[in-house]
């Protein structure tokens, strides 16, 4: 006797059954073997030397801790990025277009700017003390992580998966899309049989571009996700116009949505410098 057929002798109740969105197999699924999607992911990366984007960013602060996310208001503004490792993020302040925030960053050493504020910060750290919470924890290094996806470095090791994600179906409202997807791990070097997952690329088959990127610390929390939508073409370069990002830990988030992209323009040293104004106090953070 089935399950089904047994389930009303045992209850003595009769089935009910609800109706649930529908669910239908992606119409394109690509394959592509673990060398083959490391090597995209590679080429990808070092075909951005620098970036010079118009963005709007609105930034959200709270979670499921505090009961609450309070969304602030939009910010329109610039990214500059240089590789190696600098990175600049202006942004103005809505309707008045005076400087609400001016932050910079070699990929050593930190600046911030708060005009509004007054709040003029240093540092050399890429975390923030653990009694700041909020925008307060932002730190340059999770906006230069979050818009490039790196390859694997010599002295990492890899692992790859496979599932699946659900879609809205853009062709009928009441349907769902199921995208299978490949799911890149990327590990620092074993040691006494221990190895720390570092990220976790998720690479969807539908387009092989990456969608999520989920990077760790060193007791395995995920501190930052970033969510790729939006690719679009730059010559050979396929770039995503919106990134959202998610510090799960610090209780705060970014969604950048790029209204104008310049890839490989030469970026002048003054682009990446943040001046304070003379006797304003700044404070060290270490």
């Amino acid at each position: 006797m089935g399950l089904v057929t047994l389930a009303p002798a045992l209850t003595g109740c009769l089935t009910h059954i609800r109706a649930v969105p529908k669910t239908r197999p992606a119409e394109v699924v690509i394959s592509a073997t673990l060398d083959q999607l490391l090597s995209q992911v590679e080429t990808r990366f070092n075909a951005v030397q620098t970036i010079n984007a118009t963005v709007e960013i609105v930034a959200s602060e709270g979670g499921a801790r505090q009961g609450q996310i309070k969304e602030l208001p939009s910010f329109s503004g610039y990214i500059f990025l240089r590789k190696p490792e600098d990175l600049r993020v202006l942004l103005r302040v809505p309707f008045l277009g005076s400087v609400g925030l001016d932050m910079v960053s070699d990929g050593k050493t930190w600046k911030l700017w708060v005009p509004r504020r007054n709040i003029a910060m240093t540092g050399t750290s890429d975390v923030a003390p653990t009694s700041q919470h909020g925008l307060e924890s932002l730190r340059p290094k999770v906006i230069f992580d979050s818009l490039l996806v790196r390859g694997l470095s010599p002295d990492q090791v890899v692992d790859l998966t496979q599932d699946s994600r659900i879609l809205p179906d853009p062709q009928d409202k009441k349907q769902l899309v199921e995208e299978p997807d490949y799911e890149l791990t990327i590990l620092e070097p074993p040691q006494s049989n221990i190895a720390h997952t570092l990220r976790v690329i998720h690479i969807g088959r539908s387009t092989l571009l990456p969608y999520q990127q989920d990077i760790y610390d060193q007791n395995g929390h995920v501190v930052t996700q970033a969510f790729y939508s939006n690719y679009q073409n730059f010559g050979d370069i396929q770039f995503p116009m919106k990134i959202e990002i998610k510090r799960p830990q610090d209780q705060y988030g970014l969604t950048i949505t790029i209204t104008k992209l310049t890839l490989n323009q030469k970026l002048e040293d003054d682009q990446f410098e943040v001046k304070f104004p003379e006797g304003v106090s700044v404070k060290t953070m270490n």
